[in-house]
């Protein structure tokens, strides 16, 4: 894909976001950012919303229906909840992020890891991706109704047969990356905690590098775009909600 191939004249700016730790931020249309793995076995549950109306947000049914797919990999995008495409990932070396997983919770977190304060433990405390997603969506006045299914990046969930959800250990490797290119003004929400179903019993969330560069204007033979007739319409409902 021409757009994909990181080019230092374009880099906007660079951010390493610690393991267990959250972030958000404004990526403006035709912006292209790169999540890097700095080490083995990251996870970052994410949460999409249009920066000019946050009632419209990533809809993660929507997202897998249109595309008949139950995983994201690079040719996906992701749908808001009214037919615009909020990001399409345009390149992916991990190959499958799961966006079926849902994230951990305080209790959770408590049960498996036990517990650190800040009190005592300061920047090693344990955090919950759930708690770390509310102290964000807290800055934009969103709150817990706002806390919608996430894609968890880097993570592979597998289905068994009877409906079972097994957590992939070993998926994602030091240097692996996803790029996100953003067709929407969009807010940008994540938690870098561990996915609830991995199964290592200590506490350990990975850290991530953040690039953000310029893209390229979207082809008419974009590969997001082309992948599928329902992805056709949704570059053309998001090109005409900024063509006034």
């Amino acid at each position: 894909m021409s757009d994909t191939s990181p080019n230092a004249d374009s880099l906007l700016w660079e951010e390493t976001v610690p393991g267990g730790n959250h972030w958000s931020g404004l990526l403006r249309r035709g912006t292209r950012l790169r999540l890097t793995a700095l080490s083995d076995g990251p996870n970052v549950s994410l949460l999409l919303f249009n920066q000019e109306e946050k009632l419209e947000r990533y809809n993660a049914a929507d997202t897998l229906k249109a595309q008949h797919t139950a995983r994201l990999t690079a040719g996906h995008v992701c749908y808001s909840d009214m037919g615009r495409i909020l990001c399409s990932i345009v390149d992916d070396s991990v190959g499958w992020h799961d966006p079926i997983g849902a994230i951990s919770d305080a209790a959770m977190v408590r049960a498996k890891y036990g517990v650190k304060r800040f009190q005592e433990a300061r920047n090693a405390m344990y955090r919950s991706a759930r708690d770390g997603l509310l102290v964000e969506l807290g800055k934009y006045g969103l709150g817990r109704r706002d806390l919608v299914a996430t894609v968890n990046l880097f993570s592979k969930v597998a289905v068994d047969d009877e409906g079972n959800m097994h957590f992939v250990e070993g998926h994602a490797k030091q240097g692996d990356h996803v790029d996100l290119r953003f067709e929407m003004n969009t807010l940008v929400v994540f938690s870098t905690a561990q996915h609830p179903l991995d199964p290592n019993p200590e506490y350990g969330p990975r850290s991530i590098l953040l690039s953000a560069r310029r893209g390229a204007p979207v082809a008419a033979d974009d590969p997001c775009r082309t992948h599928c007739a329902e992805n056709g319409r949704g570059f053309v409902n998001t090109e005409r909600y900024y063509a006034a």
